[in-house]
């Protein structure tokens, strides 16, 4: 009891002591420096900033004095994140001096240290032939066994129905007194090890196996070593289920030109830690981001390389060298390097970020960085007019700055800043309010040549400031639920469509007319080549049907085609990179028309062939634009002479056929009649043919060749041919 009551008076002096504040000397930081730090403190999420490629920003923050030890837990999927991208800031002179967490060696090479060589998933058989030379006790097959494991086998069994199975496995021990022993493996069967370190061996693999099954959880240690009390920020990003927007445009009963616009954002919380009032943004944006896995250990292949052998030689003997030859021996030097003492290495390391809305200073967060004064601190107005959020992400000034929420643009992608904290616990989703805005909207028919359904729409203009992201939305009528539809971004100042329900009521009917087609230019370049440009106009009528026993506005979406513009008697109430759009009213039971009329240019081209027969075309083209009558008939006039003399060509081909025929039916003819009187008649039958065949395939020949002159001089024209025409209405564009 004396002896209790001593120890605890020297505690207490101990610790009245240690309570006194000790001067601060060199000695004292350093061992300020060297002490073990205080217990182990959560570190509180203090803003979230999500976005829509499935990452989220997040931001611990909290108080800490002296020599701290801060922790945060994650998933080992979420580990890998968190080692790209952790930023640990010190508010004052602190520094983080290590981060350290519990590593996972894969399981294959945790095995790997037993001596069993089991795998992560063994079959029986397997564990079987690990226990193979092993001391073992067999029992509840008969007799108890004792002995060493010599193997395990299947047998095929034969009942007395002869059928026959190969499910039977048997051991076969070799027990203490020599025998061979074999029992079948049963349900009533056990088999024990009894050697105690082969127990243990065992016992490991089951304690690896299990311990792979709380790996998911992985606790991030960061020690901070500083004096009194400072602020810690750690920032990090990590996988996160994508936020979605969802909207509610409400009419109410007594407005027929605006409407209610609320949207909300569905939240995920799955980071493994509440969030207890904290400032969320949701950011409709997707910065590039990946995923290395760099919480797992990395084992790399080394090549193995033989060991090199030197081969035996046979001895050898050598003659000696002459005695009169001076024999000179160099003296060998030792050569060797001075090692210089290491360079002491400088590490700038990372730098904290101290707090206040005037502005801080950046304490090192390693001894030797010096400290650096920034315009801005954490969360403060800096002289350029931004204002800086957690995420690195800058707000341009024009934004809201009242309400619950407002939204800040830059670069490509927009956020909605939350400006009430918000509480949604982990493993817990929540809806939060993004925005609430009393908009212009006009209830329209929206028909389009793509979707010929009719469709109930609204043209929603947004005269916010706030931008609407993508999201899908309800439409409540009268009170009463209308339909539902999806939502492309809004930015402010834009218009557009949305579409909720089928219009049955309307019906849309198209009527194309007979347009214009007048031609501009042409143009007949080197080797003939023919482009007519010609001015077309469509022409379509849309006739819309209203059986409803209230009016409509139909909205009749038209696709754009390339290179055509509407023709001045059209007018669209809106243009879209693909389509124009046309407001029609229809009044109850009546039928209302729209005539659309596109114009542009067309083409056509085609090539001048001196071997075709292309005089048709050409003077078509001569008659279309008289203009050119001078330049083009030289060229239909010499393709008419080049198809005249094919054709004259052509009939002597087909006589010097005939001819021919002639000659062979006289000569046979000749010949039956030989000796005879009338033979004279078919010897002169058969040289009055031969004239004629020999002066028919001089004529071929002459003419031929003259044709193939007549082609070769169109030919050399179409070779240097330059004709442009241009009518006197024809505009740049339609040229």
């Amino acid at each position: 009891m004396r002896h209790a009551l001593a120890l605890l008076c020297a505690l207490s002096v101990t610790c009245a002591i240690a309570q006194q504040p000790a001067p601060i000397t060199k000695s004292s930081l350093v061992a300020n420096a060297l002490a073990t730090p205080a217990t182990v403190k959560d570190l509180p999420v203090h803003q979230v900033v999500l976005y829509k490629n499935g990452i989220g920003y997040f931001e611990h923050s909290g108080a800490i004095t002296g020599n701290q030890q801060v922790a945060i837990d994650f998933t080992s999927e979420q580990l890998n994140d968190v080692l790209q991208s952790l930023t640990a800031l010190d508010s004052k002179d602190g520094k983080v001096s290590a981060v350290s967490y519990n590593s996972t060696m894969p399981i294959d090479q945790q095995l790997k240290t037993l001596a069993l060589g089991l795998p992560d998933y063994p079959p029986t058989i397997a564990v079987y032939h690990a226990l193979r030379g092993q001391r073992v006790e067999v029992t509840g097959a008969g007799t108890p066994l004792t002995g060493r494991l010599v193997n395990i086998e299947f047998r095929r069994e034969t009942d007395k129905n002869g059928a026959t199975s190969e499910d039977h496995h048997f051991l076969i021990v070799a027990t203490d007194s020599g025998a061979l022993r074999t029992a079948e493996l049963t349900d009533s069967v056990s088999v024990r090890m009894i050697d105690p370190s082969l127990q243990k061996q065992f016992a490991d693999y089951l304690g690896i196996i299990a311990s792979t099954q709380n790996q998911q959880v992985r606790h991030l240690t960061l020690e901070d070593r500083g004096e009194g009390q400072r602020e810690l920020r750690v920032s990090y990003i990590s996988g996160v289920p994508v936020w979605k927007s969802t909207y509610r445009i409400v009419f109410p009963r007594d407005s027929t030109s605006n409407a209610i616009l609320q949207g909300w954002a569905v939240v995920d919380n799955t980071i493994g830690s509440d969030w207890d009032n904290v400032q969320l943004s949701l950011v409709a944006g997707a910065p590039q981001s990946f995923i290395q896995p760099l919480s797992q250990p990395l084992y790399l292949r080394r090549p193995e390389i033989a060991i090199s052998t030197t081969a035996m030689t046979t001895p050898q003997t050598h003659e000696a060298a002459e005695m009169n030859q001076m024999q000179v021996v160099p003296n060998m030097v030792k050569m060797g390097m001075d090692a210089a003492p290491p360079a002491s290495v400088g590490v700038a390391g990372m730098q904290g970020i101290g707090s206040g809305s005037a502005g801080g200073v950046i304490g090192s967060l390693f001894s030797n960085a010096p400290p650096v004064t920034v315009s801005s601190g954490y969360g403060g107005n800096s002289g350029g007019g931004m204002r800086r959020i957690g995420s690195g992400v800058y707000d341009v000034t024009s934004a809201l700055t009242q309400g619950d929420v407002n939204t800040n643009t830059f670069d490509d992608f927009f956020q909605y800043n939350l400006a009430q904290p918000v509480t949604i616990h982990k493993n817990e989703s929540a809806m939060v309010p993004i925005l609430q805005e009393n908009l212009p909207a006009e209830r329209v028919t929206l028909w389009s040549q793509s979707e010929r359904t009719p469709f109930r729409a609204i043209w929603l203009e947004n005269t916010s400031k706030l931008t609407f992201d993508r999201g899908s939305f309800s439409i409540f009528e009268s009170g009463v639920f209308a339909g539902q539809g999806l939502l492309d971004p809004i930015h402010p100042g834009e218009k557009r469509l949305l579409s909720y329900a089928a219009d049955q009521p309307i019906r849309v009917k198209q009527h194309p007319e007979e347009g214009k087609r007048e031609i501009r230019s042409v143009s007949i370049t080197t080797r003939g080549l023919v482009k007519k440009t010609y001015a077309a106009e469509s022409r379509m009528t849309y006739d819309a049907i209203n059986s409803a026993e209230d009016p409509r506005v139909v909205v009749i979406e038209v696709q754009r085609r390339p290179n055509r513009n509407l023709s001045p008697e059209c007018k669209a109430a809106e243009t879209a990179p693909s389509l124009y759009r046309f407001r029609l009213p229809v009044a109850s039971h009546q039928t209302a028309s729209l005539l659309f009329a596109d114009e542009g240019p067309e083409y056509e081209y085609w090539q001048i062939n001196e071997d075709i027969d292309q005089v048709v075309p050409l003077q078509r083209l001569s008659e279309e634009v008289p203009a050119l009558q001078d330049k083009l008939k030289p060229l239909y006039s010499a393709q008419q002479s080049i198809i005249e003399m094919k054709a004259r060509l052509h009939e002597l081909e087909q006589k010097s056929t005939s001819l021919t025929s002639d000659e062979t039916r006289a000569r046979e003819n000749l010949t039956a009649l030989k000796g005879n009187d009338a033979a004279k008649r078919f010897v002169e039958e058969l040289n009055q043919a031969e004239d004629n065949l020999q002066s028919t395939q001089k004529e071929i020949a002459a003419l031929t060749e003259k044709e193939k002159a007549a082609v070769e001089s169109l030919r050399q024209t179409l070779l240097t041919v330059d004709i442009a025409w241009n009518s006197p209405a024809a505009t740049p564009a339609a040229q």
